[in-house]
């Protein structure tokens, strides 16, 4: 895997082994940045960070902060590893993603939910519920899940593509 635009393009990044992480594409990131636009200055949050692949991709593009929230201690260990590697600062939060949102009281302009696909439905709730609340005025959720998947947020969809196997679907704030 590789940054693919920004000041780190092109550089190699770390994924954790095993089947509990699947990273998010090359071809699927480019298609995420191509929606969003420019993040510059953005305050990023990449939940179910996996290997952190989104809000690395961010950082690289100008976000000015990202925060990372991952459970699996090997793919904590992955995210330490690429910051380190690419020489950006970014925070890791070692939580389930549900409590993390439950409890902070930051903002943040763009929030990538990546879960296991499997999880999609369980979260619906808890995601619904707070997501909203940690969307800062003109911010959107970008929702990652298996195509044919229909991920829903009290949000107002802006667009939902299919690329592949994957499904992206981009909810903006209120």
């Amino acid at each position: 895997m590789r940054i693919v635009g920004g000041a780190r393009k092109g550089a190699r990044i770390f994924a954790p082994k095993g089947a509990s992480t699947r990273p998010t594409s090359d071809r699927v990131r480019e298609a995420i940045f191509a929606i969003l636009g420019s993040v510059e200055g953005a305050h990023v949050l990449d939940l179910f960070a996996g290997s952190g692949a989104l809000g690395l991709e961010a950082l690289s593009r100008g976000a000015e902060s990202a925060t990372f929230v991952e459970s699996e201690p090997t793919a904590v260990k992955a995210i330490e590893r690429n910051l380190e590697k690419l020489g950006l600062e970014g925070r890791i939060v070692r939580s389930d993603v549900a409590r993390y949102i439950a409890r902070t009281n930051e903002r943040y302009g763009v929030v990538f939910v990546d879960p296991p696909y499997e999880m999609v439905e369980s979260l619906r709730m808890p995601l619904a519920e707070h997501l909203p609340r940690v969307l800062a005025e003109g911010g959107c959720v970008v929702y990652e899940s298996a195509a044919g998947a229909d991920p829903e947020l009290p949000l107002p969809v802006r667009s939902k593509r299919r690329h592949g196997s994957t499904q992206l679907t981009v909810f903006d704030a209120p």
